[in-house]
């Protein structure tokens, strides 16, 4: 499992996830997306609302038509266990105060 793909943050609390999901589907940062949401919201409340059902919509219907492959994660049960060793774990040495 991948800790360092941003786009994939499912922890974190979102309405419908229209803009993480047009983000992966075309590659780019949904905080993008967002932003520009937020400032449309300065000049049409109602603009921003129709705009974002829309994409709902896109996603939605994009969705059903290509739904996505459910990621399985296989882990090997024959695979052993790491082995840390003493000469894996580096301690610092310190110099003596005198």
């Amino acid at each position: 499992m991948s800790a360092t793909n941003a786009t994939n943050a499912t922890a974190k609390p979102e309405i419908f996830g229209v803009c993480r999901r047009l983000g992966d589907d075309f590659g780019f940062h949904p905080n993008i997306l967002r932003i520009a949401l937020a400032v449309g919201l300065v000049f049409s409340i109602e603009g921003v609302v129709a705009a974002y059902a829309a994409m709902g919509l896109i996603v939605l219907v994009s969705r059903l038509l290509a739904p996505e492959a459910k990621r399985t994660a296989t882990v090997r049960q024959d695979a052993p266990a790491p082995v840390v060793t003493r000469e894996a774990v580096r301690t610092p040495e310190f110099q003596q105060a005198a």
